[in-house]
């Protein structure tokens, strides 16, 4: 996330879920986890590119939103899959499944679908609740914080700072640091591929879990460009305000989406510079993996290619 989509590029990319990784190809994805006992079960499925069903996906700005709409779509799917297999896991460890045939543990659609609004009503609250109102408070302290751009620009490293202080406290636990390494599992897998070599697990581990479209970048970029997009808000009203960054949501990700698509296709450019943010941020969201991870990855990755090739896909590395 985000998958870049459209025209000659290079059209591979995924995340990394519970014990293992989802790859996904311009027309199919693969989740591949490994289970306790060490085997690695996959789920597969066909893919539509949102800018083949509907032309208006491909104009700049909409295909952004469109295409972070899809992969959360894929990354809520994957992470099902993976919890899935994680239940099935725990009821295989149940002393009564080894009486009897217990029945199949599964999440149940509603308790994701509940668990993934819960999120974004979270992200909203840390996000653009409490940094707006931080700095409305302390603009009653300093006067200072009163002028717009002075506001918007405390705001913007109060959101920063917030963002750089939960992703490292998340880090530090065990669970999310094992799926940091299977991220960086993904990048390394994805990195062998783009460079055109056989995809091993010895080749993967030569290359770098930094890649510049990685999810992290694209949410640097998004949290600097919103202290200038916010900073055309006229409102003064604390609610106002709020309500207004809500709704400028989608152009901050539109926006976002162009800079980090053209700085990945144009390594060498000045505007390659947005996603080193990104790239050292991935010091903490990227750890280096295990071989057992690497192949994990590579499983996925060969299990959306031999989709995509069934459909007939045609791949292109830009």
């Amino acid at each position: 996330m985000p998958i870049l989509e459209g025209g000659e590029e290079t059209l591979v990319g995924g995340q990394a879920v519970m014990e293992g990784v989802m790859m996904r190809a311009p027309h199919s994805y693969c989740v591949a986890v490994r289970k306790a006992n060490g085997e690695i079960v996959t789920g597969e499925k066909p893919l539509a590119r949102l800018s083949e069903r509907h032309r208006i996906f491909k104009f700049p700005l909409i295909r952004g939103v469109a295409t972070l709409c899809q992969a959360m779509k894929l990354g809520y799917d994957a992470l099902r899959f993976s919890t899935n297999v994680a239940l099935d896991d725990l009821t295989a460890k149940d002393p009564q499944s080894k009486n009897q045939a217990a029945p199949r543990k599964e999440i149940p659609g509603w308790a994701m679908t509940g668990n993934l609004l819960f999120s974004v009503a979270f992200l909203i609250l840390l996000y653009k609740f409490l940094p707006l109102y931080a700095v409305t408070r302390l603009s009653k302290v300093y006067p200072v914080l009163a002028g717009h751009m002075a506001f918007n620009g405390v705001d913007g490293l109060i959101r920063i700072a917030i963002f750089l202080a939960f992703l490292y406290g998340v880090s530090r636990l065990k669970d999310m640091h094992r799926m940091f390494e299977y991220h960086g599992a993904e990048h390394k897998v994805v990195f062998n591929y783009e460079a055109g070599q056989p995809v091993t697990v010895e080749n993967a581990q030569r290359f770098t879990t930094f890649h510049p479209r990685c999810g992290t970048s694209f949410l640097m970029v998004l949290m600097f460009l919103a202290i200038p997009i916010n900073a055309l808000i006229p409102f003064d009203a604390f609610w106002a305000k709020l309500l207004c960054r809500i709704a400028l949501l989608p152009l901050t990700i539109g926006l976002s989406y162009e800079l980090v698509r053209f700085a990945a296709k144009r390594p060498g450019s000045v505007l390659s510079l947005v996603t080193a943010p990104g790239l050292w941020l991935q010091r903490i969201t990227t750890q280096p993996p295990a071989n057992d991870q690497a192949e994990v990855a590579i499983r996925a990755l060969d299990g959306a290619m031999t989709l995509e090739a069934a459909q007939g896909g045609e791949l292109i590395i830009a």
